[in-house]
C-alpha cells in the first residue's frame, strides 16, 4: 500500500505542476481534443471487455438454466446417473466459485489507470471560469444576443455547435458568482426559454427563476422581480426562500407606492414609481470601451476620403538595400497619423510553421508590466499565451530578424527577443501602451536599452471573425493578414511617447490568432533614426 500512497502523491503534484492556464492559447487547447479521443478509445476498451464478461456470463447462465430445467422434472431419476452426481459436487463446488470470480472481476481497471494519468492534463475550474467570461466578453463587444450565441449561429463557424439548458445555466451561475446580475438575467433567461420549447434537462424551472429573480432584483426591477417569485411559488408553494422573498418584496413594493404617494401630495401632481432599475452592464476600469468595442465591430472607423488618399500601396527596396533591389516588397498605408504600415507576403509559410513549432512548447500565460510593483504578472485584460525565441537558437529567428533591421533601418541587436503569442478563448489584449510613460521611468531599466522605439508584429494566421488590432485614439483597425507585418513608431524621433499609437488586440471571435512581434529599443538608432528639435516629430 505505501507504494500505491506514493504514486497517488506524484500524480497529484504532476497535475498541480501540469495545469497551466489551457482556456488562454487555442493553440494548446488542440491538444486536449487529443486527449480526450484516447480517453474515449481507453473507455470503448472498457465496454467491450465489460460485453465479453457479460457474455461469458449469459451463456453459463443459459446453460444451467436447460440443465435445472432438466433435472427438477425428476431430480432422483438425473441423480441415479452417477456422472450427473459427479457433476453437480464439482459445479457447487468449484465452477460456482468461478463464476463468482468472474463476476466480481473489475474490468475497469484499465480505464481507470488511464483516466488518472490523464487527468493531469485536464482543465480545472479556473480554465472553465475562464472560457465562459470568455463567452460573456465576445457576447459584450460583439453585440451577440444569447440565443445566438446559444444556436452557435456565428460567423464563419466550420463546426457549428449549440448550448444546452445546462450550459446556459453555468453561464448564468459564473456572471452571478462574480455579481455580475446582467449576465446572470441573460443567461437564465435563455435556459428559461430552451426549456420552455421542451429540451430536456436535469434543472428545474424553480432553480433557474429563483436566480432569475435574484439578478433582476438586484437591477432595481422590483415588479418583475416580485412576478418571477410568483411564478415560483406557483410551481412549489412550500418554496421556502421564495416565500421569504415574495413578503421581502412585497414590503419593498410598499414603501416604494409610500414614497411615491408622499410625493405626489407633496408637489400636488401624479408622480409615477419611484424604483430605479439598474440594468446594463456592470462599469469597469476602461474609459474608451465603448470606442475600442466598436472599432472591434468595425464600427467607428475615421478612415475619411481626405485621409484615405494619403494612403498608398507601393514596393520597396529598404532604402536600396541589396537584398530587395531586385526583389522589392510590397508596402501598404494602414494609416497616417500614427504611420502603420503594412508588410504584405512578408513571412512565408514554412517559416511561420517553423516559429510556431518552436514557440508552442514553451507558450505560457502572457504576462503584463505592473507600473506600481515593477514586476510582470497575469492579467485579465491579456487573455493569450507567449513564449519568446532568440535569434541564435534557429537560423530561421536569424532571418527574421535580419529582415526587421533591413526593412526598418533600425538595429534590432538591441531589441527584446521575438514573442510569438497565440489567443485562447476569446483572446484579448486590452488598450495599452508598447512604451514606458513618464510615471514609468524604470519600465525598461533592466534591459539598459532605453524606451520602445518601435513595434514590428507579424499576423501568423487569418482569424475567421474578431482579432483586430485597433487604436482607439484615432479610430484606426487593422485586420489579420496571414503572411504579412505592421510597423509603427511608439516615439517620436524626439524621443517622446506618441500617445495615439494606444492599441489592443480585439478578442478573437471565430478561429485561432498567432501574431509575433518584435520590440525595437532606442539605443543603437541614435544614427538611424535621428532626434529631431521638435517634441511631436
Amino acid at each position: 500500500m505505501a507504494w500505491v500512497k506514493i504514486w497517488c502523491i506524484l500524480v497529484l503534484i504532476s497535475i498541480t505542476q501540469a495545469h497551466n492556464d489551457f482556456y488562454t492559447s487555442i493553440g494548446q487547447m488542440t491538444d486536449l481534443l487529443y486527449t480526450e479521443k484516447d480517453l474515449v478509445t481507453s473507455l470503448k476498451d472498457y465496454i467491450k471487455a465489460e460485453e465479453r464478461k457479460l457474455g461469458e456470463i449469459k451463456r453459463w447462465a443459459e446453460k444451467l438454466d436447460l440443465l435445472t430445467e432438466t433435472a427438477t422434472k425428476d431430480p432422483e431419476g438425473f441423480l441415479g446417473h452417477p456422472v450427473n452426481a459427479f457433476k453437480l459436487m464439482k459445479r457447487l463446488n468449484t465452477e460456482w466459485l468461478e463464476l463468482e470470480n468472474l463476476v466480481l472481476k473489475d474490468m475497469s481497471d484499465g480505464f481507470i489507470s488511464n483516466l488518472t494519468i490523464q487527468r493531469q492534463y485536464f482543465p480545472n475550474d479556473d480554465d472553465q471560469t475562464g472560457a465562459a467570461k470568455a463567452l460573456l466578453r465576445l457576447q459584450d463587444t460583439y453585440k451577440l444576443d444569447a440565443d445566438t450565441i446559444s444556436q452557435g449561429n456565428l460567423p464563419g463557424v466550420k463546426h457549428k455547435t449549440s448550448l444546452s439548458v445546462e450550459d446556459c445555466f453555468e453561464l448564468g451561475k459564473i456572471a452571478y458568482s462574480d455579481a455580475d446580475y446582467y449576465h446572470t438575467e441573460l443567461w437564465m433567461e435563455q435556459a428559461m426559454r430552451q426549456l420552455d420549447t421542451g429540451e430536456v434537462s436535469n434543472i428545474d424551472k424553480i432553480t433557474i427563476l429563483d436566480y432569475l429573480s435574484y439578478s433582476v432584483y438586484q437591477q432595481g426591477d422590483l415588479d418583475r422581480a416580485l412576478d418571477l417569485t410568483k411564478q415560483m411559488l406557483k410551481l412549489d408553494p412550500e418554496h421556502q426562500r421564495a416565500n421569504g422573498n415574495l413578503r421581502y418584496f412585497e414590503y419593498m413594493k410598499a414603501e416604494e407606492q409610500k414614497k411615491a404617494n408622499e410625493t405626489q401630495d407633496s408637489q400636488g401632481s401624479k408622480v409615477g414609481s419611484t424604483s430605479e432599475t439598474k440594468k446594463g452592464r456592470p462599469k469597469d476600469y476602461l474609459p474608451e470601451r465603448q470606442k475600442y468595442e466598436k472599432l472591434c465591430r468595425g464600427e467607428g472607423i475615421k478612415l475619411t476620403p481626405r485621409r484615405q488618399k494619403r494612403l498608398f500601396c507601393r514596393y520597396s527596396d529598404a532604402s536600396r538595400n541589396p537584398a530587395y533591389i531586385l526583389r522589392p516588397v510590397k508596402q501598404q498605408d494602414e494609416w497616417d497619423k500614427p504611420r502603420i504600415i503594412r508588410f504584405i507576403d512578408i513571412i512565408s509559410d514554412q517559416e511561420i510553421e517553423r516559429v510556431k513549432e518552436l514557440a508552442k512548447p514553451r507558450l505560457k500565460r502572457a504576462t503584463v508590466h505592473n507600473p506600481v510593483t515593477g514586476k510582470l504578472t497575469v492579467a485579465t485584460y491579456r487573455v493569450s499565451k507567449s513564449a519568446w525565441l532568440s535569434g541564435y537558437e534557429d537560423p530561421v529567428i536569424n532571418k527574421i530578424n535580419k529582415r526587421i533591421q533591413d526593412l526598418t533601418g533600425l538595429d534590432v541587436s538591441t531589441a527584446e527577443e521575438l514573442q510569438v503569442a497565440n489567443y485562447g478563448v476569446g483572446g484579448q489584449y486590452e488598450p495599452h501602451f508598447d512604451f514606458g510613460r513618464k510615471d514609468e521611468p524604470d519600465a525598461f531599466k533592466e534591459l539598459g536599452t532605453g524606451n520602445r522605439i518601435a513595434t514590428w508584429l507579424f499576423y501568423m494566421s487569418d482569424v475567421t471573425a474578431g482579432g483586430a488590432t485597433v487604436f482607439p485614439e484615432v479610430g484606426a483597425a487593422v485586420w489579420p493578414q496571414k503572411g504579412s507585418a505592421v510597423f509603427w513608431y511608439n516615439l517620436f524621433a524626439s524621443g517622446e511617447g506618441d500617445y495615439s499609437t494606444r492599441h489592443a488586440a480585439c478578442p478573437v471571435l471565430v478561429g485561432n490568432k498567432w501574431v509575433s512581434n518584435k520590440w525595437i529599443h532606442e539605443r543603437g538608432q541614435e544614427f538611424r533614426r535621428r532626434c529631431n528639435l521638435s517634441e511631436m516629430d
